[in-house]
């Protein structure tokens, strides 16, 4: 069993920065690929960023060059530095555990991000 909880959403003007992260416990963090997901006002769920146990990270383009997804396992953190917001970039994120072969597979409640034009 994995808990996440997620800190840092904010409102926030177009084109500032913030950065979020997820702390986690329970559970041998080193052994999850973590990710962090978005959900929009009227949207699917979908990927930003995910980062692997070998620290291989993937981005939706859209964030690409914007963000950055980051873990720090002996503090059992991933963190997601965002930049040059973007309105559609209001959402709530989620955090995401996921152990490779298995079902284990657990979320963070979300945080809020708001992002003004």
């Amino acid at each position: 069993q994995v808990q996440l909880v997620e800190s840092g959403g904010d409102l926030v003007q177009a084109g500032g920065s913030l950065r979020l992260s997820c702390a986690a416990s329970g559970s041998i963090f080193s052994i999850y690929n973590m990710g962090w997901y978005r959900q929009g006002p009227g949207k699917q769920r979908e990927m930003v960023a995910t980062i692997t146990t070998g620290y291989s990270t993937n981005y939706t383009d859209s964030v690409k060059g914007r963000f950055t997804i980051s873990r720090d396992n002996a503090k059992n953190t991933v963190s997601l530095q965002m930049n040059s917001l973007k309105p559609e970039d209001t959402a709530v994120y989620y955090c995401n555990a996921h152990r490779s072969g298995t079902w284990r597979n657990y979320w963070g409640q979300g945080t809020q991000v708001t992002v003004s034009s």
